[in-house]
């Protein structure tokens, strides 16, 4: 019989174990080794977690396969819970049975930690015509307002009222409409694109974001009876219809993820095959990876990554997709600490998300902050360091930094870490990198 996932987690290969770490368990890195091997990437949490809550538009059964088990599938499958959702997982493979969802409310206690519950308020106005949410939480990595959200909620004709830290949504019957996002918003995009999807008439999102896992959202929509049109452009038409099917759907893969093992065998000189990615979700990090020196191929839809023996400076903007991402932009940072020459970094999607910064100089990296640009000056090597994670990328920022550093690196604070990589430690130790978590 499936086990319930919100209680246990399961690996990719079946075997039961405790969900996740405790909140002060560490990760010990001995860097040095070069990287080689094969590892395959997990599937992506921030389209999985979209997906999830898509389930609510249709009353039954869903199936979502390539599910990664990280901390925050495990919250947004306590919230559907909370919500009379069935959830049972067995493998990667979860099964959301949406037809006993009775109640419109999902509380503070759940939302607190993670931003995209947020997303569950526009399908449950669809749903049963009100909804009552609660101000998400998050990364600590700057303001990340809702505002889009809200006032693409009242263009499709709901009465939006916040109150007691609640946003309070009502609508007897969502209207088609014109929404133009003042910025492109991932977020944005995806909640309302689920809320217009049974909405009455046309409703066309201008400026939308153009990232994969929109255009993954949208193919499960479609596949269960949503007329979407656009995704992937910025311009987005959805066309409501009067009712959606339960599915059974595949995440895609998590390009996040590998883009952190590509700039991994990088950082280590190492020769690594990556299986399971799709490099077209990674154009710009490939193509900075090249200048900076990596032999980045890809055969067959297996990815090999060679690292260079002197890794050269190179700049980099965030952007948004097809830009440089920024969830990337702290590991890349942590390849250009020992890069011959200086770069410029440039964060253009957060105004407080180079908290890293501090931590990488306990490693011995020489960089400067001056607003929303960081220099960093390559040394020869980085030299292990006690550090601790400050959000999710920056845990990953600073495992790269401790793979390429002399001596013992001690990484604490890795609950972060686990909202977002599946069970990493083991990737990297089975690709030859000295690494092992120690349990509080």
């Amino acid at each position: 019989m499936p086990r319930p996932l919100a209680r246990i987690r399961l690996t990719g290969h079946g075997m039961p174990c405790p969900y996740r770490g405790h909140k002060l368990d560490k990760l010990i890195i001995k860097g040095g080794n070069k990287l080689s091997g094969n590892v395959t990437v997990s599937g992506s949490k921030n389209a999985a977690l979209p997906i999830f809550v898509a389930t609510i538009l249709a009353p039954g059964v869903h199936e979502i396969s390539n599910v990664p088990f990280l901390a925050d599938i495990n919250t947004t499958i306590k919230l559907l819970e909370s919500l009379g959702a069935h959830v049972e997982g067995n493998g990667n493979v979860v099964k959301i049975d949406t037809s006993g969802i009775a109640t419109h409310e999902a509380t503070y206690d759940l939302v607190k930690t993670m931003r995209a519950s947020v997303l569950v308020l526009g399908p449950l106005l669809s749903r049963f015509g009100i909804a009552r949410v609660s101000l998400p939480g998050g990364c600590a990595i700057g303001a990340r307002p809702i505002d889009q959200h809200l006032k693409g909620l009242k263009a499709l004709g709901a009465e939006i009222h916040l109150a007691h830290g609640y946003v309070e949504a009502k609508a007897k019957q969502l209207k088609g409409a014109r929404i133009n996002f003042d910025v492109a918003t991932v977020g944005g995009t995806e909640h309302l694109m689920m809320t217009a999807a049974t909405a009455k008439g046309e409703t066309v999102l201008e400026n939308a974001a153009r990232e994969p896992e929109i255009v993954d959202l949208a193919a499960m929509l479609t596949l269960m009876g949503a007329k979407i049109e656009g995704a992937g452009t910025d311009t987005i038409r959805i066309m409501g219809v009067t009712e959606l099917g339960p599915v059974s759907y595949r995440v895609m893969p998590d390009r996040i993820e590998a883009g952190t093992f590509m700039i991994a065998s990088a950082i280590t000189g190492g020769d690594i095959k990556i299986h399971g990615m799709q490099l077209e979700h990674l154009d710009a990090l490939t193509f900075k990876l090249q200048d900076a020196g990596a032999d980045v191929t890809n055969k067959d839809g297996v990815v090999r990554v060679k690292g260079p023996r002197r890794i050269r400076s190179v700049n980099i903007k965030t952007r948004p997709y097809p830009g440089f991402p920024t969830d990337i932009q702290a590991q890349f940072m942590a390849l250009m600490c020992v890069a011959d020459g200086a770069s410029v970094i440039t964060e253009n999607i957060f105004e407080n998300r180079f908290m890293h910064v501090s931590e990488l100089m306990r490693f011995g990296a020489d960089i400067t902050v001056d607003g929303k640009s960081a220099t960093v000056k390559g040394i020869k090597k980085l030299s292990g360091a006690p550090v601790m994670a400050t959000d999710l990328r920056a845990s990953a920022s600073l495992i790269i930094a401790g793979l390429a550093a002399d001596n013992v690196s001690e990484l604490s604070r890795i609950y972060h870490l686990d909202r977002g990589y599946e069970t990493i430690e083991r990737k990297l130790a089975a690709l030859g990198a000295d690494i092992q978590r120690v349990k509080a």
